[in-house]
């Protein structure tokens, strides 16, 4: 990477290649997972402390109702935090098959290049025979071309 290129941006070498993308979103899957065990053990305290702090004059389920918001809260972050984890992992793979598709693109496209024209060209006339070969032909009538039952002329069936 060049840093002193005053236009340079420091993931474009990144975007780039697909092996590169996938390491820095494994990094960042990396980060993500450990933010998520952290905010897992929050949520687990932060449950435990809401739900023990009793004002005088409580019902027994009050403190339950006011750690509920809270405990909403934090689960929503951790939702979030898996469906961006799940989101890296389903980019790099993407990421991955754009690279494969644009690789293979070219290759398709001569093969359809191929098959038009194949399509378009007409076909091969057969070669006209000389007068001479068809008359050789008429003048064996045991070697004729195919024929019907019913036009056996003055041959026999078998």
């Amino acid at each position: 990477m060049n840093s002193n290129n005053p236009h340079h941006a420091p993931l474009r070498d990144v975007a780039q290649n697909p092996e590169a993308t996938a390491q820095y979103m494994a990094g960042v899957l990396r980060v993500l997972e450990d933010i998520g065990r952290n905010l897992e053990t929050l949520a687990i305290e932060t449950r435990i402390h809401c739900r023990g702090t009793h004002v005088e004059g409580d019902r027994f389920y009050d403190a339950w109702l006011r750690a509920r918001p809270v405990e909403k809260a934090l689960h929503d972050v951790l939702k979030h935090v898996e469906s961006v984890t799940k989101g890296l992992e389903k980019t790099a793979f993407k990421r991955r098959a754009h690279d494969e598709a644009v690789a293979n693109t070219a290759r398709k496209r001569r093969e359809k290049e191929l098959e038009r024209r194949r399509k378009n060209t007409p076909p091969l006339q057969a070669a006209r025979q000389d007068p001479s070969q068809q008359n050789a032909q008429r003048q064996n009538p045991d070697y004729a071309g195919p024929t019907s039952i019913f036009d056996l002329g003055n041959r026999e069936s078998a």
